[in-house]
């Protein structure tokens, strides 16, 4: 730790602490807390950025890059060490037999081509269903497919490494070391991997839902047969009526569920019904249309009226006085 003045800082955490800090007096109030608080807190910043500046940089676009020392101050764990893993079946047989896992190249040689390919998925290196061809051998039953063989001997494989996944998740479990994208899906907290535990139903639940059941037909479970013992349901179904189509108290009785269902629309929104205002205003609007309407009316009705101008030419004076002489 590098020591500024009375402050310890470990730059590799980006942090500092005064071991010997103690107040004057007791805080009478918590303001008072908080501001020697602050102001302490400013202190040990500020020795933090001493110390950084302090250290060797380089220049960059973005200003001096320093390297940070390693951590010396050693903080506790968020959480707890996670719990071991148990071993599965074949890791317990291969540390028995003392086989040690070897890793496999990606690419094999592939006979039928002549060429390499990939050891796994589509379109493998010898890969058995490609095969048109397979030799016989001494212990083959006649008569017997080999090719069905092979597609059923593969299927067994894949059902016995299921339930072998099935078991080391079993053991797993009761160890409280499941994967994560289990867990995830398995459980109904996935942030926290745990599980709430099931609601017990109740007798009256188990009742209720029973009843409903055996209500959901279309007679209302009324030919349903009843077994030995079986108490009257409690959920008894619902079904609708429906007046009668002709003569009766049918047509009465729909007059007055007409009436009900208008008066119920007509209360709910009687105040959308009639908008005085708006009445009143669409009513002056027409009242100055037909008026104008009529003033149109009556000006072209006189302008009809009215004699037309002569539009000839007068004569000129000469010929005025040519005429009067022949009158007289």
């Amino acid at each position: 730790m590098d020591t500024h003045e009375a402050f310890q800082v470990d730059l590799g955490n980006l942090m500092a602490f005064d071991p010997h800090h103690q107040f004057h007096s007791v805080p009478s109030s918590r303001a008072e807390l908080v501001e020697e608080s602050l102001k302490r807190g400013t202190e040990l910043v500020q020795a933090i950025a001493d110390t950084l500046f302090n250290l060797p940089s380089t220049e960059d676009i973005d200003g001096p890059l320093v390297r940070l020392p390693p951590p010396v101050t050693r903080l506790p764990r968020e959480k707890h060490m996670p719990k071991p893993r148990p071993p599965t079946k074949w890791e317990e047989f291969a540390k028995a037999r003392g086989i040690k896992n070897r890793k496999k190249d990606k690419v094999q040689y592939d006979e039928q081509t002549g060429t390499w390919k990939r050891r796994f998925g589509y379109d493998r290196a010898n890969d058995e269903n490609n095969i048109p061809i397979l030799d016989a051998k001494m212990t083959d039953e006649p008569g017997l497919d080999p090719f069905a063989k092979k597609r059923a001997d593969k299927k067994n494989r894949v059902g016995k490494q299921e339930k072998n996944r099935m078991q080391n998740l079993k053991q797993a479990a009761k160890v409280g070391d499941l994967p994560s994208h289990i867990q995830l899906s398995a459980t109904s907290l996935p942030i926290t991997g745990s599980q709430s535990m099931p609601k017990r139903a109740t007798k009256e639940e188990l009742g209720s839902v029973a009843g409903m059941a055996a209500t959901s037909t279309a007679s209302g479970g009324k030919f349903d047969k009843k077994l030995a013992g079986e108490k009257p349901l409690k959920h008894k179904g619902k079904h609708r009526k429906f007046l009668p189509v002709v003569g009766g108290k049918g047509n009465s009785l729909e007059k007055e569920q007409t009436e009900k269902v208008m008066n119920k629309l007509i209360s709910k929104n009687s105040h959308e019904i009639l908008n005085v205002n708006k009445a009143i205003t669409m009513y002056n609007v027409k009242k100055e249309k037909k008026w104008k309407g009529k003033q149109d009316k009556s000006s072209r009705s006189s302008s009809n009226l009215k004699p037309k101008k002569d539009i000839q030419k007068k004569p000129s004076s000469s010929k005025a006085s040519s005429f009067k002489g022949k009158g007289k």
